[in-house]
């Protein structure tokens, strides 16, 4: 991108409804300068006008640039192209990619409005959070992702040339319905570079067999004889990273099927922060996209058709249907970030008595740099915990809901007022989290000298049962293993309340299990 201009044009900026490249180049430069007024860090960026088709098909690969083939992306393209066709639903204006340099997708169908709306929201906005929020610091690799897409690419064909595209696919089914499975939530992964991903992906290929082969050499052996030590737990504490501890120690993996665990779990890991940060992502994008063209237009620059047409889109974003409307679907991550940031600086310019009670440590602050402390040092959980005004409260009606498996009646726990205001920010955090949106599946045991089954357990958040899915879920699980693999539900009380056993039978290659092969054992314990 040209060098960022150190005096603002003299000149309006153009007000037309279609754009040229040098016009969307002079909207760049202008949106820039103000980023860099209000001290916005980001990455170098890279904005690529493209196609309806082009956008569709970036819809169908989860936004990627570039990955490897697979049915499930076609599905999704041709459902998108129908839906769009049709008229059922619209296309996004952008995509943005969280790498070094941070790629901007613009439709080429956009007015010259719409092109300078997504210019700030996602190449200042978003390129912005992903450089500064610590969940992208500590958890992507923005500066090697479009290396790895390359090498992941050029890998699954070659497998596909190899072995097969039918085998190939097989795996990827299995490791996509496991990918969320397949993430370190606290230790984080080393940082490596394209030549040296390409180097461990030859040594493990080397390595990796012989070491899993070390685990399972021996026979089955017989009942412990009297005296003999009994064999150490394996693995030696719970494992919540399954497909991870799939790729180390599956007895029946090959090396190339092992590649492409890794492949799917390094991609989920990408993908990890951005599910833990939609709020605040797209509330400080929206944030910056408003604050950055509303400067404009205060300097003078952005003629009125132009600001008209994008305050008009900016209203539609940030819509909020009422709970009792038809078109509710839940609160809009959009509205409530960008009010969120738009409350913070309101405490930080003008704060009231209520918000020097609730916020001592930010009333009257450098509206910038809470922001910026904000948006740095918080996910969507604990920013909404944190920073969730009484007054925003009271805009949006909050109030809780008890939906208690015990009562046969729903429960109003919670209003906006003083006395509830505590627990309807609290309740809406912890929608938030992904202990509420996930289940708490670990690997608590191989039998490395008997019938080499898995046995995972699941612990219920607030007696939620797992989706009826599971049974699908835990079948690709046994493709992948290669032996029996058991689900053990745990009660509140710690003790095992069923479990649920998936068979196969022939262990020969990647057989898929069989839904006959799955066998239920309810042993509901007695509770006092």
């Amino acid at each position: 991108m040209p060098s960022v201009p150190a005096r603002r044009s003299t000149a309006p900026l153009p007000g037309g409804s279609e754009w040229t490249f040098e016009e969307v180049e002079r909207y760049d430069h202008e949106i820039a300068r103000v980023a860099e007024r209000y001290r916005l860090d980001t990455y170098p960026n890279q904005i690529e006008i493209i196609s309806a088709e082009q956008m569709m098909d970036a819809y169908a690969s989860n936004g990627l640039p570039l990955g490897y083939t697979h049915w499930s992306f076609g599905k999704r393209f041709l459902a998108t192209e129908q839906n769009y066709k049709r008229g059922q639903m619209g296309l996004a204006y952008e995509i943005v990619i969280n790498s070094n340099p941070c790629i901007a997708y613009l439709m080429e169908e956009n007015t010259l409005a719409m092109q300078a709306l997504v210019i700030a929201h996602a190449s200042y906005g978003h390129n912005s959070f992903f450089k500064g929020n610590y969940l992208f610091r500590t958890w992507t690799q923005p500066d090697a992702i479009i290396d790895y897409l390359v090498f992941a690419r050029r890998y699954v064909a070659e497998c596909e040339q190899r072995h097969g595209v039918m085998e190939v696919e097989r795996v990827l089914d299995a490791c996509h319905a496991l990918a969320n499975l397949g993430v370190d939530r606290y230790k984080r992964p080393p940082k490596r570079s394209l030549a040296e991903e390409q180097a461990l992906q030859q040594e493990r290929e080397q390595l990796l067999q012989i070491q899993v082969n070390q685990i399972w050499r021996t026979l089955p052996r017989r009942k412990q004889d009297a005296g003999q030590a009994p064999e150490r737990p394996f693995p030696p504490e719970p494992q919540e990273n399954v497909l991870y501890f799939v790729e180390k120690h599956a007895p029946m993996l090959e090396p190339w099927q092992r590649e492409i665990v890794r492949i799917v779990r390094k991609l989920a890991q990408y993908f990890y922060p951005q599910r833990q940060t939609q709020v605040m992502n797209e509330g400080w994008a929206t944030f910056w996209h408003y604050t950055i063209t509303q400067t404009l237009y205060d300097e003078g620059l952005l003629p009125d058709n132009i600001m008209l047409e994008i305050l008009h889109s900016h209203t539609n974003v940030i819509a909020q249907p009422g709970f009792d409307d038809k078109t509710f679907g839940g609160i809009n991550p959009y509205a409530l970030g960008f009010a969120m940031y738009r409350d913070i600086r309101r405490i930080c310019e003008s704060p009231t008595d209520e918000d020097r009670r609730w916020f001592p440590d930010i009333a009257g602050s450098d509206w910038r740099d809470t922001l910026r402390f904000a948006m740095r040092n918080f996910k969507d959980e604990s920013f909404i915990a944190q920073f969730l005004s009484p007054a925003l409260i009271r805009r949006f009606r909050l109030f809780c809901i008890t939906d208690d498996g015990h009562s046969e009646k729903l429960k109003v726990s919670a209003i906006h007022d003083e006395g509830g205001y505590r627990m309807v920010r609290d309740t809406l955090a912890r929608q938030y989290a992904l202990a509420e949106r996930e289940p708490d599946l670990q690997v608590v045991g191989v039998d490395v000298s008997g019938d080499r089954s898995l046995t995972l357990r699941h612990f219920r958040q607030e007696r939620r049962p797992l989706a009826q899915t599971y049974k699908d879920v835990m079948n690709y699980l046994a493709t992948l293993w290669g032996f029996t693999v058991r689900l053990q539900t745990m009660n509140e009380a710690g003790s095992i309340e069923s479990t649920h056993e998936c068979r196969v039978e022939k262990r020969a290659g990647m057989r898929q299990p069989d839904a006959a092969a799955w066998v239920l054992t309810d042993a509901f314990l007695h509770r006092d």
